[in-house]
């Protein structure tokens, strides 16, 4: 199993901790980064992450930033990307199971190491259950390839 792994400032230092913890699993990690706690903006990061699940260099992505909010935001604007924003290990579970998640965000400010590392391992360690949640994937993946329509509107 390879996981990238990315984070921003805010979810530096939690995003090291996990990243010894899969290391202590044998999980390969593909760190893209943030390397340390100065200011970065985590949309580069989600990127990243996002692009490397995508083109299957890694079978997962983690997140960490203040909340894993604005890093699931994010990632989800990269095509092919299922990131959801966790806080316990039902919605880690869920998130995996009903939606086929593909990419896992978390909160630094949020979480501690414990809960953090009990959430990954209920997102690695759960099958997506296909079925009826199969069609709602497709779905998601179909609002993906549709073109976005906006209305124009006349400049006076």
């Amino acid at each position: 199993m390879k996981i990238a792994l990315g984070a921003d400032h805010a979810g530096f230092e939690l995003k090291e901790k996990i990243k010894q913890y899969l290391l202590r699993q044998g999980v390969q990690v593909d760190d893209r980064g943030t390397h340390s706690r100065e200011s970065v903006d985590y949309p580069d990061y989600a990127r990243l992450v996002g692009e490397a699940v995508v083109a299957k260099e890694a079978d997962w992505g983690i997140l960490v930033c203040g909340t894993g909010i604005g890093m699931a935001m994010a990632a989800n604007k990269v095509p092919g990307v299922r990131a959801a924003s966790v806080h316990n290990e039902i919605e880690a579970q869920l998130s995996r199971e009903h939606n086929n998640a593909n990419v896992l965000a978390i909160g630094g400010r949020v979480l501690d190491p414990a809960a953090a590392t009990a959430i990954v391992d209920r997102f690695l360690s759960t099958a997506f259950a296909g079925g009826r949640h199969q069609r709602r994937v497709d779905k998601i993946s179909e609002i993906e390839r549709t073109e976005l329509r906006v209305p124009s509107t006349e400049l006076g």
